[in-house]
């Protein structure tokens, strides 16, 4: 019998856990920047700043970062970080997170851009925040628009 309300006790506990987990606000996320850094043979390596907005009533503690960027509808770059931090209840940072561009996507990009005469690209986003200790962290799916830079044939040598 002790068993019996002990195993209870214990469903009830846990599925109030999954209950508090699933009420949670998304994060979003979006690209707040972009900068070049030195690249390593035929790959390209940049910093995107993410800026992550917590629409959530209590603070989100988050051990590391991971992301993908898609342009256009295919895969572009993607990056981790281990730093760790606080998002403040109803507030928002920027994350700096170092990207590889694999050569394959730089050839890909070019050539559609090239191709079109669109300096505005559909982004996609799709990551993750680590959680302190065994937490499950929280992840993030967000799209947007940025604006890429001209090139005049006076900075192409």
């Amino acid at each position: 019998m002790k068993a019996c309300i002990l195993f209870t006790s214990a469903l009830i506990f846990i599925l109030a856990g999954c209950t508090t987990l699933g009420l949670r606000e998304p994060l979003r996320v979006s690209v707040a920047g972009m900068e070049p850094l030195e690249g390593k043979g035929m790959e390209a390596r940049f910093s995107v700043h993410l800026r992550i907005q917590n629409h959530d009533d209590i603070p989100l503690d988050y051990d590391g970062v991971a992301l993908d960027l898609d342009l256009r509808g295919t895969s572009f770059a993607s990056g981790v970080s281990n730093q760790q931090g606080m998002i403040p209840r109803f507030g928002e940072t920027v994350i700096t997170v170092p990207v590889t561009v694999p050569a394959t996507a730089i050839i890909r990009h070019a050539f559609g851009l090239a191709t079109s005469d669109h300096t505005k690209v559909n982004y996609r986003l799709r990551g993750k925040l680590g959680g302190p200790g065994f937490a499950l962290g929280r992840h993030f799916d967000s799209k947007g628009e940025i604006t890429l830079p001209t090139m005049s044939p006076d900075t192409v040598h």
